[in-house]
């Protein structure tokens, strides 16, 4: 199997399993079933822009050529840092992408990764945000009408606790489960004021701690004890027997590869 790799696409079944596919150019290889299995993946030295197909000797923005990602709104700053957006100020890199993909509505959520962590994502995207992710719990506190607004409330949380997943300890296991209700009810008092500000009576921001709690359980026959990491740009060749899957990781009995960040890296894969 030959092709350039993208996100694994992944799906969770009504058991709460995670159900993984690799995506190898326009192919999918079922992963679930290869878990204790040899499975080799080797890089050709051949990277292809994820946008407009072009060759590329680096990757930029996961999969990129620099031109696209210098023009692309889906590259931009704010993507990453939604608090940032500059969409108001008539300096947005593509208006309507911008229209279609940050004015819908998004969710604030909770999520169990590392530890407890806030995220925002777009409506569409749960629960698939908390699987790339590699939580084991999510659960949305707000929904709201843009992605700049999740992003405000986002950096409110931000000040109480993490909002980023501490990727080596989510990989060396599950982290013990939390009540997310209870945590909701200790934090939403504390950026009450904040919400008020933002939402100034226009009934912008909603409230979702109703929605019950997704529990998440990965493909996953033995956790690493030490996190080595591979690496497409050091090492052409990752081999070994896959012990399991989480997030957007592999994990071998040689080491770990984080599969999204080469993206648009062509691969051969062997069984």
């Amino acid at each position: 199997m030959l092709g350039t790799l993208d996100k694994m696409a992944v799906t969770l079944d009504d058991n709460g399993q995670a159900q993984y596919a690799l995506r190898v150019g326009e192919q999918q290889l079922p992963l679930n079933p290869l878990i204790g299995q040899p499975l080799s993946l080797h890089f050709t030295g051949n990277i292809r822009c994820c946008h407009c197909g072009r060759a590329t000797k680096k990757s930029y923005s996961q999969g990129h050529c620099y031109v696209c990602m210098q023009k692309l709104a889906s590259c931009d700053m704010c993507i990453m840092k939604p608090e940032t957006c500059h969409f108001a100020q008539g300096t947005c890199r593509e208006p309507q992408w911008g229209e279609d993909h940050c004015f819908v509505p998004h969710y604030v959520y909770l999520a169990n990764t590392s530890a407890i962590k806030v995220g925002i994502t777009r409506h569409t995207q749960l629960p698939t945000r908390w699987l790339d992710q590699g939580a084991t719990q999510g659960m949305p506190l707000f929904r709201v009408n843009s992605r700049y607004l999740s992003g405000l409330i986002e950096v409110a949380l931000a000040q109480l606790i993490a909002d980023k997943t501490n990727w080596r300890a989510m990989l060396k296991g599950d982290n013990p489960p939390l009540d997310l209700k209870a945590e909701a009810r200790l934090l939403l008092p504390q950026i009450q004021q904040k919400l008020q500000a933002l939402d100034n009576g226009r009934s912008f921001i909603i409230e979702t701690l109703d929605a019950p709690i997704t529990q998440i359980r990965y493909p996953v026959s033995q956790y690493p004890t030490k996190i080595v990491s591979h690496n497409f740009d050091k090492n052409a060749t990752v081999t070994g027997t896959l012990l399991g899957i989480k997030g957007q990781y592999l994990l071998f009995d040689t080491g770990v590869i984080n599969i999204r960040k080469f993206t648009a890296y062509e691969v051969a894969v062997e069984l």
